[in-house]
């Protein structure tokens, strides 16, 4: 289990969005190979909700789809890996008010394959790199949510490649 917090000077509602902002995880792997290739390419995922990433890691091309099966606004949502490299993936994101901001904590579970080699990956390799990963990525959210850069992902009137509101209730299919 990994366990990163990390405190944004934000809304917690707008942090919370943001990291369901497929478009900012793109801006967080920029200079890496990771880009998304199928399903939800843009836009705000809600429940049931799927997106599929491809990169390379490690000198080798990956592919890794996973959904939001849990969602509690703007306190709690989880994705978990549906098809991918690891034997099991799940990233539970916490959101809380603190005082005049809010503090993330992301928890991430992972188990990689390969039996006694996948134990030292996870060790040696895969550990660290998720780590370095996850503090990228929450970096980018810290900086968008607590400069006007937020707008370009989650505000409709600014009229910057806005994409689809965030529902939580149904999946994309059931919003049509």
């Amino acid at each position: 289990t990994i366990r990163i917090q990390t405190w944004v000077n934000a809304p917690m509602e707008r942090c919370f969005k943001l990291s369901l902002s497929v478009d900012l995880h793109v801006l967080s792997a920029d200079g890496t190979s990771e880009r998304v290739v199928s399903r939800v390419k843009s836009g705000l995922l809600g429940v049931d909700d799927a997106v599929t990433w491809s990169g390379r890691h490690f000198g080798l091309r990956f592919r890794h789809t996973s959904v939001i099966d849990v969602c509690r606004p703007y306190m709690y949502f989880r994705d978990v890996m549906v098809e991918g490299m690891f034997e099991h993936f799940e990233h539970e994101h916490h959101f809380a008010l603190m005082d005049d901001g809010t503090r993330m904590r992301d928890e991430v579970r992972f188990s990689a394959p390969w039996g006694v080699l996948g134990k030292a990956a996870e060790r040696l390799v895969l550990r660290r790199h998720l780590i370095r990963l996850l503090k990228r990525r929450n970096a980018v959210i810290k900086r968008a949510a607590e400069s006007g850069e937020w707008r370009r992902f989650l505000d409709a009137e600014a009229g910057e490649g806005r994409g689809p509101t965030l529902e939580f209730e149904r999946g994309r299919a059931a919003r049509g």
